[in-house]
This record gives structure tokens, C-alpha cells and sequence, in this order.
């Protein structure tokens, strides 16, 4: 594998994809990108959770179209094995539902096979950035699954989390619901970045979660801020 300039820093990527045309593709064009490294293509099940656990990868690109292999059901097992990973979905499918199965098996990121190639690119950078890459709509789907698999228990605990956070950090929550980063937060409440970043410092840990995209997970699921109705452009959600 080529190794780009700077390659220390390189964000490092595994291709999972049983078509090598297409692979062999990806992998020319990314590499022509100064800030990522294609650390292995792996055309099936067995051979990506092999390179995943040796390479330890920041990024992993699958396609769920893998040959005899359930691709979605792929990614929990990815995730286990290299835990500093973060899944990428790239795929010619629009189905929607599976979109959302692949958010509820884990994966952060989702790219349609015929977007631009800068595309995967910016989700690759965005992703590695403690970001995902998903549509608001996939998002609300998720919620609306999660909250029917909720149970009893759940709902005590959950509401005891709730329970805990203050006026501000509800209204924080609610910022971050509609999208907005700290900086958008700290202007719309009056109050110094830092300030506001300290409030989600205290409210991951009140609601035991690690990134801004559980946390808009969460508010969504249980009401405290509203998802959208319908259809949006794929954005980011940054959890830093």
C-alpha cells in the first residue's frame, strides 16, 4: 500500500469490499488524498475481522453486500475486535431501512456509491473527527426503533439521568438537537465557549454517554429535543 506524505498522521483506512474493481478504485483515488492511508482491502467476513484486529484501522469502509456474508450484521464484530474504529457504510443500496439497520448495528457513517468521490472523502475526515456522517432522517428512524425496544427498567433509569440535568444543560441538549456546535451554543446563550463546553462535559457524564451523537440519540428518543420530520442533506454531528 502506497503511504502518503505524513503518513503519522494519515487517518487509516480498511476497505471492505467483495467487488476488487471497485475496490482497487477507492483505494487509487483516496490515496491520491495526502491525509489517508488504505491500510487493507478485504474482500469478506473473515478476512476484515483478520486485518482489522492486527491493523487496528481508524476507518472502516464496507460495503454489506458481502458474498455469502450478512455485511450489516459484520459490524458489531468489526467494532469488537478494533474498538478505536468507526464504521463507514458504502453502498449502492437506497433502501432506507437498511440505512437504519446499519446506524442500530453500529455503523457512524453512511455513503451512497454514487455520490462524489470527495463525498466519502469528507465523511472519512469528519467521521475520524469523532463525527458521523448521516442524514437526519436515517437519525430519527433510529430513535423511533430504539424507543420501541425500550423496557421498564430502561425507562427508570433513564428518567433518574434525566432527573439530574439542570435548566441549562436541558437547553443545551436542545441546541445541540437542532444541530448547532459550541460556538453556535455559547452565542445563542450568552455564554463563553468554553462554558459551554464544560455543560456537555457535565451532561456526558450524568447521562454516561461518550459522543454528541449518542447525546442527540438520546435527546431525540426521549424528548428532549425534537428530530426532523422528514428528509435533510447528510450532515455531521460533532462530539468534541
Amino acid at each position: 500500500m502506497g503511504t502518503p506524505i505524513g503518513s503519522a498522521k494519515a487517518i487509516r483506512v480498511l476497505m471492505v469490499e467483495p467487488h476488487a474493481m471497485i475496490s482497487t478504485t477507492f483505494q487509487v483515488v483516496l490515496e491520491k488524498h495526502r491525509g489517508i492511508q488504505v491500510i487493507g482491502e478485504t474482500r469478506n467476513r473473515g478476512e476484515a475481522l483478520q486485518v482489522a484486529a492486527r491493523e487496528q484501522p481508524d476507518i472502516i469502509i464496507l460495503d454489506p453486500d458481502l458474498q455469502g456474508d450478512s455485511g450489516l450484521a459484520s459490524i458489531p464484530d468489526l467494532i469488537a475486535v478494533s474498538r478505536g474504529s468507526r464504521v463507514i457504510v458504502l453502498t449502492g443500496s437506497t433502501d432506507p431501512d437498511v440505512r437504519s439497520r446499519a446506524v442500530l448495528f453500529g455503523a457512524v457513517g453512511w455513503v451512497h456509491k454514487g455520490e462524489p468521490i470527495e463525498v466519502l472523502i469528507k465523511a472519512i475526515e469528519k467521521v475520524h473527527m469523532g463525527e458521523a456522517w448521516l442524514d437526519r432522517f436515517t437519525v430519527a428512524s433510529v430513535v423511533g426503533e430504539l424507543a420501541r425496544r425500550r423496557n421498564e427498567a430502561d425507562l427508570d433509569s433513564e428518567e433518574a439521568k434525566i432527573a439530574s440535568l439542570t435548566d441549562r444543560e436541558r437547553e443545551v441538549i436542545q441546541l445541540v438537537g437542532d444541530g448547532l456546535h459550541n460556538k453556535e451554543i455559547a452565542s445563542r446563550l450568552f455564554i463563553s465557549e468554553a462554558t459551554a463546553k464544560h455543560h456537555l462535559t457535565s451532561i456526558f457524564s450524568k447521562l454516561g454517554l461518550s459522543s454528541r451523537f449518542e447525546l442527540i440519540i438520546f435527546a431525540y428518543r426521549t424528548g428532549i429535543a425534537q428530530p426532523p420530520e422528514g428528509p435533510d442533506q447528510a450532515q455531521a454531528t460533532t462530539c468534541q
